[in-house]
């Protein structure tokens, strides 16, 4: 079974649901590439009427670590996750839809095939930029994801 955004949505709104009602939501995720979404609404906002700075990590977060799902899915393996690290920079107040993309794919899926032919736990860091409607950076969020086969 392939997880699609919709099912990781659904999961959302179960397992994650500050992030599923503050407006976190996957748009489009394949082997190497993962969207989220969120748009600035009451419920997510800071005191200066733009998206709360948690709110943003949360959709970065998501667009990276949904990535560390499917990977850890298609590896047939019993394998944690966890984030160990994060960075964060802002360069525009987040207003309007802000899209949060991460391509790093592959750096999580040679971590997982490192970490199942050695043993050993692995860390990688993945990397998610939000760009607003006009395609200005917003903010970077880079994360440190560990994953370990469980025993």
């Amino acid at each position: 079974m392939k997880l699609s955004p919709s099912k990781i949505n659904t999961f959302l709104l179960f397992n994650l649901p500050s992030a599923y009602l503050t407006g976190v939501r996957v748009k489009s995720i394949s082997e190497n590439t993962c969207s989220t979404t969120v748009k600035h609404r009451w419920i997510n906002q800071n005191p200066f009427k733009s998206i709360f700075w948690a709110v943003q990590g949360m959709a970065a977060e998501l667009s990276t670590g949904a990535m560390v799902m499917v990977a850890i899915k298609e590896s047939n393996k019993n394998i944690s996750m966890l984030v160990a690290n994060n960075k964060a920079t802002f360069s525009k107040k987040a207003r309007g839809r802000i899209i949060f993309k991460c391509n790093d794919g592959q750096l999580i899926k040679t971590a997982i095939q490192t970490a199942i032919s050695s043993g050993e736990g692995q860390t990688c860091w993945m990397k998610s930029e939000g760009r607003d409607s006009s395609g200005d950076l917003v903010s970077t969020f880079e994360f440190e994801w560990t994953v370990k086969i469980k025993r």
